[in-house]
């Protein structure tokens, strides 16, 4: 049921991998933190995978460290065979909250980064994109709505579609439906698995709960307190596309426990 770090989530049978991190590293000397300790972490394309473990334990940093917006004080970190050294638009990032800006569209709220890339013209072009991801995560005909007249869960499908516009080939998910009701985590994380199958996207999301954790991933990374490294990969056999009636089955209820015994212990080592 489980391997250990370094760990290798399997994307499908020969994929090649996307995210390569080597023995990263991240200390804050002005305040004498080690956050993270020798990380070794492979992504194979189209793979979907979770990191869960105690808050403060180092999760989102590593998400920055990934994303390029804070380096590893060392190892190393390549995307596609490439250094991560900042910020890229082969990344897409998406936050606990929607962050819309409220007086833009919700179409031009997912053309932002576009425009503020590549200009007017360049979101102009991408108009049609962005509402065939409207259509895709059930937000058809609210295109011209502002970010008010949205609901949680709606505004953080638009979100989403912001995050898709620019095609990024991995997907780097802080919490992002944390603050949501049950029922619309629910359902949100059911959209989430739709659009990642549909569009194989290789997908890294920070969360504290196991049974989301579970339900969405191929490997849960358990992470130790801090500083925070891998105790184990645990490898999530259940078929695809998933469903919300599989967390009431014993093979469910197998893996959750054994995730809440790691984190148990290593909350103490």
């Amino acid at each position: 049921m489980a391997a250990s770090s370094p760990a290798i989530i399997n994307g499908g049978e020969g994929s090649p991998p996307v995210f390569v991190l080597k023995s990263v590293s991240k200390s804050y000397s002005a305040r004498s933190i080690q956050a993270l300790q020798n990380v070794d972490l492979t992504l194979p394309r189209g793979s979907f995978s979770s990191v869960i473990g105690a808050s403060g334990c180092g999760k989102s940093t590593l998400l920055k460290i990934m994303a390029g917006l804070t380096s590893p004080s060392s190892g190393s970190v390549k995307l596609v065979g490439k250094p991560v050294l900042g910020p890229r638009r082969d990344i897409g990032m998406m936050f606990q909250q929607a962050t819309l800006f409220p007086w833009l569209t919700t179409l031009d709220n997912i053309l932002l980064p576009i425009k503020i890339r590549d200009g007017k013209k360049a979101s102009d072009a991408r108009k049609p994109s962005a509402l065939a991801l409207l259509d895709l995560v059930g937000l058809k005909g609210f295109d011209g709505v502002y970010p008010s007249e949205l609901s949680g869960g709606m505004a953080q499908r638009a979100a989403m579609c912001r995050m898709l516009i620019a095609e990024p080939d991995v997907l780097l998910l802080d919490e992002p439906f944390s603050a949501l009701d049950e029922i619309s985590r629910d359902f949100m994380n059911m959209e989430l698995q739709r659009i990642c199958l549909e569009r194989q996207a290789t997908t890294f999301l920070v969360t504290h709960s196991i049974p989301e954790a579970v339900i969405l991933s191929d490997v849960v990374y358990v992470m130790s307190a801090r500083p925070g490294r891998f105790i184990e990969a645990v490898e999530i056999d259940l078929p695809r596309p998933r469903t919300l009636e599989m967390m009431s089955e014993p093979k469910f209820g197998t893996y959750t426990n054994h995730i809440r015994s790691l984190l148990d212990k290593g909350a103490f080592i």
